[in-house]
């Protein structure tokens, strides 16, 4: 299928690695010019150079830090200085600390608060003016099942995440009649680096193994796996492009009928 994204410009935050990595990827295969962002300059101009070559598609790194305001408008107005403007906004630059309430300090807190959810907020009200003067955007972001599924051991990324969710369906309603669209995609498990960040910290606070702490997250799955972001990818590039055009305000999981409470065995 052609997702008709030939021409069409997109910024990707958090994609030096990751699910933001592979939705980069696959927005250049598709024929998308790709701006993308993190905080560490080295592994996001590498990034970028390997979709180059993959993709044979220009990548622009921008290094920024989607927890401070001047560096997300920053890195969109490099982005449409050089690009032009934005048609896809995908948001992915988000981690949060696992583990429980008492534990939990209140800069712990913050610092999710600040960047799961503020920095999704940040960088969707640096794209929506000229897209709402245009007439057209699609952006996606990607949020978590904890927001969905709510897990004791994920609270700080299951606060951000619900919030992220409430913000979409706010901005679908108020942006949709201008012709922007906003849908979010949210994973359960996936093979990344932040996966292993939170497996660790779920074994830490549960009295296991990681080995243990990973058996039971592939149990919580009937597929008896967990995802990759390739997976997740797919269906991000999908909802960004003309062919998810009537797609607005839709919250979708992509956790393979996750049931999280196995996991609290």
């Amino acid at each position: 299928m052609d997702l008709q994204l030939d021409g069409k410009v997109a910024l990707v935050t958090g994609a030096s690695k990751g699910i933001g990595r592979h939705a980069a990827e696959h927005l250049a295969a598709e024929g998308a010019t790709v701006a993308i962002t993190a905080r560490t300059a080295a592994p996001l101009e590498a990034t970028a150079k390997e979709i180059q070559a993959a993709t044979g598609r220009p990548v622009l790194a921008l290094a920024g830090d989607m927890s401070v305001t001047a560096d997300v408008e920053r890195c969109v107005a490099a982005t449409e200085d050089r690009l032009g403007p934005i048609d896809i906004l995908v948001t992915c630059a988000g981690s949060s600390p696992g583990g429980l309430l008492e534990d939990l300090t209140e800069e712990q807190w913050m610092t999710s608060l600040n960047l799961k959810f503020m920095g999704y907020v940040r960088s969707v009200r640096a794209v929506i003016g000229q897209m709402r003067e245009r007439g057209t955007g699609s952006i996606v972001l990607v949020v978590g099942n904890d927001g969905l599924k709510p897990s004791y051991w994920e609270m700080t990324a299951g606060a951000a995440n619900a919030a992220d969710i409430n913000f979409a369906s706010s901005v679908a309603e108020q942006y949709g009649r201008y012709g922007v669209r906003i849908n979010t995609v949210n994973p359960g498990p996936v093979n990344t680096d932040r996966w292993d960040t939170l497996e660790k910290a779920f074994a830490r606070d549960k009295g296991v193994s990681q080995e243990r702490a990973h058996e039971l997250a592939q149990e919580s799955i009937p597929f008896g796996r967990i995802c990759e972001p390739a997976e997740v990818a797919a269906l991000v590039t999908f909802l960004a492009s003309p062919r998810a055009s009537f797609m607005n305000g839709a919250h979708i999981p992509v956790d393979g009928a996750q049931r999280k409470a196995i996991m609290d065995r």
